[in-house]
């Protein structure tokens, strides 16, 4: 197997709190792994040679909440938020109309074009939801488009409530044969547990359904209110709790004690004039922190890990290192995944180069496209 070395790394940010900066540095990658971190001066040799010019580099981007398998556009709904509009999640109704009358390859088309959005802008691993079919065959038809891109894939067919029908029936169709014919084609399972959408009772149904079935657990949770979706991921035992827009202070000790990542979206808060999340309450109580866009066509329309990173750095309080790790780190350990989000030996060789000399220009240069280079499994792709 032969070996590449990057070499005049002006400034490695590796996400691994063992070491995590290190200036004129060196990466040594095998196959599609890294085999080697350190100073430049101390690299072994390597059969090739890739000259970062004293640009800095860190890992790929993990997006560990996205809905990606969608048709439609809602333009209008956004205008009408702009205009003044309180955002209550009603218009996913809109997506679901459209999903459902497009084809699969159309699906699939977009998915892909979203997905090399964020390959070029350094995501390397993405998760992607279900949840816009709300029928069984058309839950399952997009679980199948999202297994195409990612092995990090999410049946969400909890997302809400079907108009005209009954929840407690739907709830059930969702834990019982929407689950059975969509457990082959997920990792995951999630459920909306917000007014409007799931109650407590109803996603504790669900989850434990999934749960049984071998699907690992997620939760949106007090994203519109607060409510009982962070102390139902904590009992769980879900990898995450995804939005933690209002949290109690019995919520953020649960999330610490129960070890379980708060996946904050702040492209949600800008694009709905919503209040962001604390996430300096989080990080100072010992929380583990995630990043991830939310990538979907009503509430936060982009698929920009690096301007997630700058308006957690600008409007929650968290500091350009804190935001790089949850973007990184951060989404892998949402993914329970050791093996992406950081640079060391043994992990993924999933590596981004930027046109800056430090990570801090990914929030010193919002909406600058600084992403000039990016490997993914020690092959360049951008």
């Amino acid at each position: 197997m032969s070996a590449t070395l990057f070499y005049d790394i002006g400034l490695l940010f590796t996400s691994d709190r063992d070491r995590e900066e290190i200036a004129k540095a060196a990466v040594v990658v095998e196959g599609a792994e890294i085999a080697w971190v350190g100073e430049a001066a101390r690299a072994p040799a390597a059969d090739h040679r890739i000259d970062a010019r004293g640009r800095a580099v860190i890992p790929g981007f993990v997006d560990s909440h996205a809905h990606l398998v969608f048709a439609g556009d809602r333009t209008a709904e956004f205008a009408a938020r702009m205009a003044g509009e309180r955002y209550t999640a009603g218009g996913i109704r809109t997506t679901v109309a459209a999903t459902r009358a497009a084809t699969t390859p159309e699906l699939a088309a977009r998915t892909a074009g979203l997905v090399h959005e964020m390959t070029g802008q350094g995501t390397t691993t993405v998760e992607i939801k279900s949840g816009y079919g709300l029928t069984t065959g058309d839950e399952k038809r997009s679980l199948e488009v999202a297994r195409a891109f990612t092995e990090e894939s999410t049946f969400l067919g909890a997302h809400v409530v079907p108009p005209g029908t009954d929840a407690d029936e739907y709830t059930r169709l969702v834990a019982g044969p929407m689950l059975a014919a969509c457990a082959p084609y997920a990792k995951w399972i999630d459920v909306f547990c917000e007014r409007g959408a799931f109650d407590e009772a109803q996603s504790r149904e669900i989850l434990s359904a999934g749960k049984a079935a071998g699907l690992g657990v997620r939760v949106h949770a007090n994203q519109l209110g607060e409510g009982p979706g962070v102390r139902l991921a904590c009992e769980l035992g879900a990898a995450s709790a995804d939005h933690c827009t209002h949290l109690t202070r019995e919520d953020v000790g649960m999330l610490a004690d129960a070890g379980v990542v708060a996946t904050l979206l702040p492209g949600a808060e800008f694009s709905t004039r919503s209040p962001y999340p604390e996430a300096r309450r989080l990080l100072d109580a010992g929380v583990t922190v995630a990043l991830a866009t939310d990538c979907n066509p009503g509430s936060s329309f982009t698929s920009s890990m690096p301007f997630c990173v700058a308006l957690a750095v600008r409007e929650m309080g968290m500091t350009p290192a804190e935001a790089v790790r949850a973007a990184t780190a951060g989404g892998a350990a949402a993914l329970r995944r050791a093996d992406v989000g950081v640079i060391r030996p043994g992990a993924r060789a999933d590596l981004v180069i930027l046109e800056a000399a430090s990570y801090v220009h990914l929030a010193y240069r919002p909406g600058v496209p600084l992403v000039t280079q990016v490997w993914q499994s020690g092959r360049r792709v951008v």
